[in-house]
């Protein structure tokens, strides 16, 4: 297993009920039953434990172990409550697989009665049945999120249009540094959630990040990052009303910045955020009107061989 795939079976052992893994057909014998016929229902059936019941009511658990006490003591005809256990450690069937495991390492057994809120028994459950549950989870989970990849990568080829665009808007806040980053943390999620390839989601996030800051920081009324995705490229537009660039060349140079002293203390505006973009991206459109605004476009291509896609590495 990869680590997030151990990690994805050990938050499935949290979430999964033990109603939902147990064994429900319930194989179960009376105090007066003898070992010996214990011996052949446990043969018969390749278990190893079966409940002990009296009148509906569970009153103990005799297990291989206790069939081989008595093969030892020559008893197969001494009944089970000779050898049963009888104080007996239950588990409920809406509680979740993790709290079966615990109780599995703290009483040192290999099965446990499930009981309804009622306390009748509906079940046995296993560490074998936590397993099984846990893998066809496990299944389950890959093939849905195989399924959601599929649908996602074919959207825009299933609809009929000349032109299909997802278009995802946020709105960015002046001097929010709180809040900074998470427009571009949002559209990385989502980037991800569509199946998008790692590196281009990567590169998106740089350059939605590096966009989303120059807002936070030099625009005075705040302004907007939106994602257009279609199927052969994405293209992030930014804008805001703010003071604008007087020097849109200058602006380009590594360490140029107009960020005040406070805004740098606080370990922003390097002025390294349009060449970062620029570096990142396929394209880079840039246009700023003093006391107007700017506008930034950048374009990422999607498919290998187009603009830097094809030639970035790890």
């Amino acid at each position: 297993m990869t680590p997030t795939e151990v990690l994805k079976a050990q938050e499935l052992v949290y979430e999964l009920k033990i109603g939902d893994i147990m064994t429900r057909r319930l194989i179960t014998v009376s105090p007066e039953t003898t070992m010996r016929e214990v011996k052949q229902v446990l043969r018969d059936h390749r278990i190893s434990g079966l409940p002990v019941m009296r009148d509906e009511h569970l009153v103990g658990i005799v297990s291989i172990e206790d069939l081989i006490r008595a093969l030892e003591a020559n008893e197969l005809d001494a009944e089970v409550n000779t050898y049963m256990s009888s104080l007996v450690r239950t588990v409920g069937e809406g509680e979740s697989a993790v709290r079966a495991l615990s109780a599995f390492g703290r009483a040192g057994v290999g099965r446990l009665p499930v009981v309804d809120d009622d306390g009748r028994l509906v079940g046995i459950l296993t560490p074998g049945d936590i397993t099984r549950g846990v893998l066809r989870a496990l299944e389950r989970a890959y093939h849905e999120e195989e399924l959601r990849k599929y649908r996602v990568r074919h959207v825009f080829e299933d609809i009929a249009s000349d032109r299909t665009s997802l278009i995802l808007r946020y709105d960015i806040p002046v001097r929010d540094f709180n809040r900074a980053g998470r427009a571009s943390s949002q559209l990385k999620q989502t980037l991800v959630r569509l199946g998008i390839d790692p590196r281009i989601v990567r590169r998106v996030a740089i350059v939605s990040y590096e966009a989303e800051m120059n807002i936070v920081i030099h625009s005075t009324t705040g302004g907007n990052l939106v994602a257009e995705i279609n199927s052969e490229l994405i293209a992030v537009l930014a804008y805001d009303s703010g003071p604008g660039i007087e020097d849109v060349k200058a602006a380009m140079q590594p360490g140029w910045s107009t960020a005040p002293d406070w805004i740098r203390e606080m370990g922003f505006g390097a002025g390294m955020g349009l060449v970062n973009i620029k570096a990142t991206a396929d394209e880079m459109h840039l246009d700023s009107w003093p006391r107007r605004g700017t506008k930034l476009e950048a374009v990422i291509y999607l498919k290998p061989g187009e603009g830097k896609t094809g030639h970035e590495t790890e």
